[in-house]
């Protein structure tokens, strides 16, 4: 690892959780570019956030959709 690399990767570890996931976002596209999506499905997705923006859909925090995935996993491996 080059001298430059180990200064950047240190600097990037001094950073908070959400600046190092800003980073992320920054450097994923410069190494692997994001393939276009097919026109039907930038068509729902401009559906889906006017919709948002129209205030005509209900939005669920992350933490409760992932607690509900994981007793929806445990009730399923319960019965295995």
């Amino acid at each position: 690892m080059s001298d430059a690399l180990k200064a950047v990767e240190a600097a990037a570890l001094a950073l908070t959780v959400d600046e190092r996931a800003a980073l992320i976002e920054i450097l994923i596209p410069t190494v692997a570019p994001v393939p276009a999506l097919h026109v039907e499905w930038e068509a729902e997705i401009a559906r889906r956030v006017a919709e948002m923006d129209a205030g005509l859909t209900e939005s669920i925090p992350a933490e409760q959709v992932f607690a509900e995935l994981r007793a929806m996993i445990e009730a399923h491996e319960t019965k295995s």
